[in-house]
């Protein structure tokens, strides 16, 4: 398979994530990553970069990440055994792949909101400063709608019983003779 293909098939992913995101999390024997909190900080993290960049909001930017940095640290720290356990040798690439994802999601966001996007999310300074420790800034980013590229799910198969293994292969020994 090409890589151009492979990109393609990702995006084509990353966009079913944003369109069903909601409703995958409600659908079968799935549930959230246990990196679910990471992803959510993260995606807070970037919304707040896309708005200081959009918005000439650096140093409310800059406070947040001062005030905040042994959390986001730990959240990063989290992330990156998230795509080290889920993706192996490619981890970073696909670390890197989804911060970029994050932040172009987050960045054409803005850009269809226009001159109102920052009258939207600007008022998001003022409530993280407020703040006071990392489990409020963890409910915060929960509570917040935040855009995210895609919903990190772990799923696991169901559990087979033995005899069952048993009965398909007899089954085909009987239709093979």
């Amino acid at each position: 398979m090409s890589m151009s293909i492979w990109r393609a098939g990702a995006a084509a992913l990353a966009l079913m994530g944003l369109v069903n995101g909601g409703q995958a999390l409600a659908a079968g024997p799935c549930s959230p990553s246990p990196a679910h909190e990471a992803f959510d900080v993260q995606g807070l993290k970037s919304e707040l970069m896309v708005t200081a960049l959009s918005c000439g909001a650096q140093d409310k930017y800059n406070n947040f990440m001062t005030k905040f940095r042994p959390k986001l640290a730990a959240e990063e720290h989290v992330l990156n055994s998230y795509f080290n356990s889920t993706y192996g040798r490619n981890s970073q690439r696909q670390h890197d792949d989804y911060i970029t994802q994050l932040a172009n999601v987050q960045s054409e966001r803005g850009l269809k909101s226009g001159t109102a996007f920052c009258q939207q999310r600007m008022s998001m300074f003022d409530e993280v400063q407020v703040l006071e420790s990392s489990a409020d800034l963890s409910n915060y980013a929960q509570a917040k709608d935040i855009l995210q590229p895609a919903s990190y799910l772990t799923c696991t198969a169901p559990n087979r019983p033995a005899t069952s293994t048993r009965s398909r292969t007899t089954a085909r020994r009987t239709v093979r003779s």
